[in-house]
């Protein structure tokens, strides 16, 4: 009986350290995929590359390019942002902090798909589009001077861009990089995320990343 109780209490005390271990796994998992702010609506701490004015916790751009000063591979990005009437910059992801972020890295276009200067564009040139690379759906874009938010998943060879909560593009890199043999950027598996400029005053808030583990694929 002596030996049957302290063979209970053994489990018990198995059980009860397993179920810690679990719930602290659980937790630290959980932690690593809170979103982490890149923009503290202050400064552009965290970033380089470009003058981006900041107000009222708002980054609006200037012209250049601005990346964040570390480099990234597999991650959920998401932000908000406000096109004015014909806006136009555009989300860089792998971008190797030299060259055209189009070119060098690839290109997620931001841009006012309903303005009249933009109505004879090919279509992987409007809004949500892997610029040159693969076009995205049209249709899910607020109206200019209106926030929008939008997701984008990075994940090994997968881009995914949620845009207002629909999926807008889901690209594999792999096989745009076989059908697009001279573009360096779609090869690309990590590199700095930026906003690529264009001159035109389009205004980001609510920026947040969650890094994801590594993707072998």
């Amino acid at each position: 009986m002596k030996n049957n109780c302290q063979e209970i209490g053994f489990n018990v005390k198995m059980i009860s350290r397993l179920s810690i271990l679990i719930l602290l796994v659980t937790v630290s998992n959980a932690s690593a995929r809170e979103p982490v702010s890149l923009f503290n609506g202050k400064d552009l701490t965290g970033w380089t590359g470009a003058d981006y004015k900041v107000k009222a916790g708002i980054m609006i751009c200037r012209d250049k390019v601005l990346r964040t000063k570390k480099q990234y591979s597999n991650y959920v990005f998401e932000f908000e942002f406000l096109l004015p009437s014909g806006g136009n910059n555009g989300l860089g992801i792998h971008y190797p902090g030299q060259g055209r972020p189009s070119g060098a890295g690839m290109e997620l276009q931001i841009l006012d798909n309903t303005h009249p200067k933009y109505a004879k564009l090919k279509a992987s040139q409007y809004h949500g589009s892997l610029y040159k690379l693969q076009p995205a759906k049209r249709g899910m874009l607020k109206p200019a001077g209106k926030w929008n938010r939008q997701k984008v998943t990075v994940n090994g060879p997968e881009v995914v861009v949620e845009l207002n909560g629909t999926r807008i593009l889901d690209a594999d890199l792999n096989e745009l990089a076989k059908k697009n043999p001279k573009h360096q950027g779609v090869k690309r598996r990590s590199g700095y995320i930026c906003f690529c400029g264009h001159n035109s005053r389009v205004q980001f808030r609510n920026i947040t990343i969650i890094e994801l583990p590594e993707n072998k694929k």
